[in-house]
């Protein structure tokens, strides 16, 4: 059972500032408030993602959404309701910024699942919702608005929108305390240092893009604290430099991970315990906020910056190809990493390769072998935040 609660949000994808005075709008041929099996099914199609909440009130019975300001202009009740299990549907303006729906019920029903979907290349979002029966006593102990009932301001749920040049945080692996792997005299974090200074040099070369070091010496930075600095910076995109070393000594080349599906979830609970509220997500104030309206919101933001993150992983394999750069046999990986965590900016972890392979402990020692590995990083870069700026004339329209 699901009991008043959910807030979410989408935010600005990289260097690409998202439209937040177009309204979000439903699209009644693909919405829907129909009775479905035994229960209540309601699916709003949406043309772009925004924060709402869901929960029920008493007396009379009634579902309640509540959305940051929807238009709402020119949609009747008849075009998204069929009578039946909901008898009467009505919306329009909460409050400045905010819009309700509200779904009259015509028997105990309890919102039993409640889920966001978002198509990456346009932006449009679906709300689905599935109500299913209960007694008169389970509805009214569930009901009631939401703890602190006051939403926040409209303006506060919308992240700054990122202006002029792409900025890419560049995390060097380990530092200080922490050397990273080992091989005789090498050290991950010696190397990974040398790769992100000479890669920040060509970015800021370039002139397209600016790139900020979250260190830039060997000294121990935490893993929130690369993410603060990033933040800090207006970072659009994060990527972490990294040298494996394994049991074997044949495995080689480079690597591009994304968080996985799997870690989204514990990865945004511990970043809502972890993190000061104002630190999780750039341009959103968290403060007074609860932990679960904290993680819907980074589980919201993922919805962008998750799919910017395939797109990046996937252009950098490409740009080191491209550049002669040793690629592994298998580039593309997910895993539950740390570092991956950040909601509000894509992230990529790379491995430039493996400490325990000598050839590319040789390349990765030299800064002619780091070259191909720079020029392929840059001309990913370039490449990604081209193909991110033609995507977003396709959304929010």
């Amino acid at each position: 059972m699901i009991r008043a609660l959910a807030l979410c949000l989408a935010l600005a994808g990289p260097a690409v500032a998202q439209d937040f005075s177009a309204l979000a709008r439903i699209d009644p041929v693909h919405s829907r408030i129909a009775d479905a099996g035994q229960g209540l099914g309601i699916t709003l199609a949406l043309s772009q993602t925004v924060p709402y909440r869901v929960f029920t009130l008493d007396d009379p019975m009634r579902l309640i959404v509540d959305f940051q300001e929807v238009d709402f202009g020119g949609l009747i009740p008849a075009d998204l309701w069929q009578a039946g299990l909901a008898a009467d549907v009505a919306f329009g303006v909460l409050r400045p910024g905010w819009s309700r729906l509200a779904v009259t019920l015509a028997q105990p029903l309890q919102v039993a699942q409640a889920g966001l979907s978002v198509d990456a290349d346009t932006g449009a979002a679906v709300l689905s919702l599935q109500l299913s029966p209960t007694d008169a006593a389970g509805f009214a102990a569930m009901a009631g608005a939401p703890d602190a009932e006051a939403l926040p301001d409209a303006a506060l749920t919308a992240a700054a929108p990122r202006t002029g040049p792409l900025v890419v945080a560049i995390d060097p692996g380990h530092g200080g305390i922490d050397p990273g792997a080992l091989r005789g005299r090498v050290h991950e974090a010696d190397l990974m240092l040398q790769l992100g200074i000479e890669l920040a040099d060509a970015i800021n070369r370039g002139g397209e893009m600016r790139a900020v070091l979250t260190r830039d010496s060997d000294t121990f930075v935490s893993l929130e604290g690369r993410m603060t600095i990033a933040r800090a910076a207006g970072a659009g995109v994060m990527l972490s430099l990294h040298a494996d070393a394994l049991d074997d000594d044949v495995t080689r080349g480079a690597s591009a991970y994304t968080l996985s599906p799997e870690g989204e979830d514990r990865s945004a609970q511990r970043m809502a315990e972890r993190h000061e509220r104002g630190d999780l997500l750039a341009g959103l104030d968290l403060t007074g906020q609860d932990d679960r309206v904290a993680t819907v919101l980074m589980d919201m933001a993922r919805a962008d910056t998750a799919p910017q993150s395939d797109r990046l992983a996937d252009a950098l394999i490409a740009g080191l190809r491209a550049s002669g750069a040793t690629v592994n046999n298998r580039p593309r990986r997910e895993e539950r990493l740390a570092v991956l965590n950040a909601a509000d900016f894509p992230s990529v972890l790379l491995e430039a390769g493996f400490l325990s392979n000598a050839a590319d402990r040789a390349a990765l020692s030299t800064t002619a072998g780091r070259a191909p590995l720079v020029a392929g990083i840059t001309t990913a870069l370039r490449d990604w935040t081209a193909d991110e700026a033609a995507r977003a004339p396709l959304k929010r329209q």
